[in-house]
């Protein structure tokens, strides 16, 4: 039986004031979060070069001013291969340049313009008939990825576990692969966070806004790992690719950021392992709480690459230790053998140097209401000041209606 009730917002979820814009141009100066991340800085040191990343999407169209030369659709097996170039809806290009866009002809430009982008069309809602027959499921798609020389697979969906998704996530894992998933949309509902991003060894990713506050459609428990922006960007409006339109908002764009956010990592650094790439995202994330006690709406901050990038010093920690080994039930890469284990002094020096880079014990702690409450005060003293600021206020958790309480919460997955 097909799963063809997967959503896309994850997908376009909220897509409130789409107006067209007058041609498909000039999106960059819609790209808020360029400046605050200071990507042109970034780009000095990394752009994604030699990195490729699987989107596992409504297809990618490979034709447009951002995205020539930027899609391998040759690298994609043929059993998994139909409609990997034919977006019907435009949601899947808009993530492939926002990882991966040159901005040429005045696009979108990606966080990580020198990536790769290996497309995969998957069955999503929406899809019927004997196109949907001929289209991939995500675990198929999953799977290929996962064989594939991808290092990272963004995926923008979410729907219902499925046994051959959460073993196609394994095995990706297994083959030390870095996944991203949108938590969704369901912020103002019940707050239910979607799969793949709920299930282990997948790095859950909510969305904020400008001004660092969580966005009130955002998802939130106890499976968000990392924010990023989400709200105001701009996207294709269709499947016409005539124009832009402003004010995407969703988890996806979010986790398509994150993505080109590792992707920027691991270029710089392509001999370092998906645990040590997961570690540097966790630790220079942008927040105001303690990193052992994440929060269930923005996990353990605003993704920062440029921390990592710009700081010789950082040491990314073991090969062989998954950072979030007890979130995820185990570190499955070291079991797999795909990795070889970091040699250790002695046992205790072993256990201390585990401590040190695995999240604690799962604990709950309480937090404040954001109603009235004012974002954190903390003092900052960091070259990105701006974009630790904005995830300081993210504190703030306000959905309409009335507030949230903020809690930080680690994963029991």
């Amino acid at each position: 039986m097909r799963a063809v009730s997967l959503i896309l917002g994850a997908l376009t979820a909220l897509s409130t004031g789409l107006a067209p814009s007058a041609a498909a141009y000039g999106a960059q100066s819609k790209q808020w979060y360029l400046s605050p991340m200071q990507t042109e800085q970034m780009w000095k040191i990394s752009t994604g070069k030699g990195v490729k990343v699987a989107v596992i999407d409504t297809g990618v169209n490979p034709d447009t001013p951002s995205l020539k030369g930027q899609v391998l659709a040759d690298q994609v097996p043929e059993s998994v291969a139909h409609g990997a170039t034919q977006d019907l809806d435009g949601h899947g290009t808009t993530m492939a340049e926002l990882i991966a866009g040159t901005g040429a002809g005045g696009g979108i430009r990606g966080l990580a313009p020198g990536a790769k982008i290996v497309p995969y069309h998957v069955v999503l809602e929406g899809l019927k008939g004997a196109e949907a027959k001929k289209t991939p499921e995500p675990w198929e798609a999953i799977r290929a990825a996962a064989d594939s020389d991808a290092k990272i697979i963004s995926m923008s969906f979410g729907g219902v576990p499925l046994p051959q998704e959460e073993e196609a996530v394994e095995y990706a894992a297994s083959r030390g692969k870095l996944m991203v998933a949108a938590v969704g949309n369901a912020g103002g509902g019940n707050g239910r966070i979607d799969y793949p991003a709920a299930f282990h060894y997948v790095v859950g990713v909510s969305s904020m806004d400008a001004s660092g506050t969580v966005s009130k459609f955002s998802s939130y428990g106890n499976y968000v790992d990392l924010t990023a922006p989400g709200e105001g960007i701009p996207g294709w409006c269709d499947a016409t690719f005539r124009s832009y339109c402003d004010d995407r908002n969703g988890t996806s764009p979010a986790t398509a950021i994150a993505a080109a956010s590792a992707a920027l990592i691991w270029s710089a650094h392509p001999d370092w392992t998906v645990n040590q790439v997961t570690r540097a995202l966790i630790d220079t994330a942008g927040r105001s709480w303690p990193k052992n006690d994440p929060s269930k709406y923005l996990g353990y901050g605003a993704v920062r690459p440029k921390s990592v990038l710009a700081n010789p010093n950082y040491k990314p920690g073991p090969a062989d230790v998954d950072p979030l080994a007890e979130e995820n039930g185990g570190d499955l890469l070291a079991k797999s053998g795909a990795v070889p284990a970091t040699p250790r002094p002695s046992a205790s020096a072993s256990a201390s140097a585990s401590a040190a880079s695995q999240a604690p014990q799962k604990t709950t702690s309480g937090g404040t209401s954001a109603a009235g409450s004012n974002a954190e005060s903390e003092t900052h003293s960091d070259s990105n000041t701006l974009w630790i600021a904005l995830a300081a206020a993210a504190a703030v958790v306000v959905t309409g209606g009335g507030g949230l309480a903020v809690m930080r919460a680690r994963r029991a997955r």
